[in-house]
């Protein structure tokens, strides 16, 4: 049995990773919303030339939102300086009731292609700094009175089709889901629940620019339709754990029919579905 969960984040503590843009960005505010402590755990603490926002610019909108925040430069393929980010954020908040690991890396090659170094820094992102995260939030989590982990992580698959173009990419992200996968079993007898969530269709997020121009916009969704899935599956999920949330079905379940408001482009008639999810009919595994 897990603990009831929360029916809001007023007062609740979410770390997140990867939160100085996009889906993390959309995440944090929607839980300062509710009144959240919110530390905000990425790498970008100066403008960057070409990507927006920074940790000091995502936690002033929190701020103006309604919650609190922690901004806090954070590397996290170091395990010492995630070790340090947890407990700081426990002494400033009191706790930490969620871990969010949204934080990716991304470079769709083929073995060729793919240099090794960035086979490795896709591996410490995408899989390891999941696990790094979790094992350093424990302690917290254990206390708190509904402790959860959500990875921004896709259904697991060996359907060979998502393994011959990028290989390197697939099998970090398979790494994150077998991470969730084994949390959620590992963690179970200590009623912390862990989840994972991923879009049903293309998001529009500065990860686009790694893929050089190849998606349109206004064929993708907004960042916030994964925020507000976020949103339910941490207060309104029951006794999910080990499950793997598409974006829609957690919004369907949460009474959301209509998803054209998420679009870039509300008027757009064609969506690119997510990597991970079935692939097109007219391709040969």
């Amino acid at each position: 049995m897990y603990p009831p969960l929360p029916s809001s984040l007023k007062g609740r503590v979410l770390f997140i990773t990867g939160a100085s843009r996009g889906i993390g960005r959309a995440i944090a505010l929607r839980a300062a919303r509710d009144g959240a402590a919110i530390a905000v755990a990425a790498k970008t603490s100066r403008p960057h030339p070409r990507l927006p926002g920074t940790i000091h610019s995502v936690a002033a909108e929190i701020e103006e939102a309604g919650g609190r925040a922690l901004p806090i430069e954070l590397d996290v393929r170091d395990a010492e300086a995630i070790e340090r980010a947890m407990t700081l954020t426990a002494e400033t908040f009191g706790g930490i009731d969620v871990v969010i690991n949204n934080a990716g890396a991304i470079l769709l090659a083929s073995t060729p292609e793919l240099p090794p170094a960035r086979f490795d820094l896709m591996h410490a992102i995408n899989t390891r700094a999941p696990w790094l995260c979790a094992r350093a939030a424990l302690p917290y989590l254990r206390r708190s009175s509904a402790g959860q982990i959500l990875c921004l992580a896709p259904p697991p698959t060996l359907n060979p089709f998502w393994y011959r173009h990028h290989l390197g990419y697939t099998l970090s992200k398979m790494g994150m889901s077998l991470v969730v996968l084994g949390l959620a079993e590992e963690l179970r007898s200590s009623g912390i629940r862990v989840n994972a969530l991923w879009p049903r269709t293309v998001i529009d997020t500065a990860a686009l620019a790694m893929l050089g121009g190849a998606v349109r916009t206004n064929e993708c969704r907004r960042p916030e339709i994964a925020a507000d899935a976020a949103y339910w599956i941490l207060t309104r999920s029951g006794e999910a754990s080990g499950h793997f949330f598409l974006d829609e079905e957690a919004l369907r379940a949460a009474g959301v029919d209509d998803f054209r408001r998420y679009n870039v482009d509300p008027e757009s008639e064609r969506l690119l579905p997510d990597i991970f999810l079935d692939p097109p009919a007219t391709e040969s595994t």
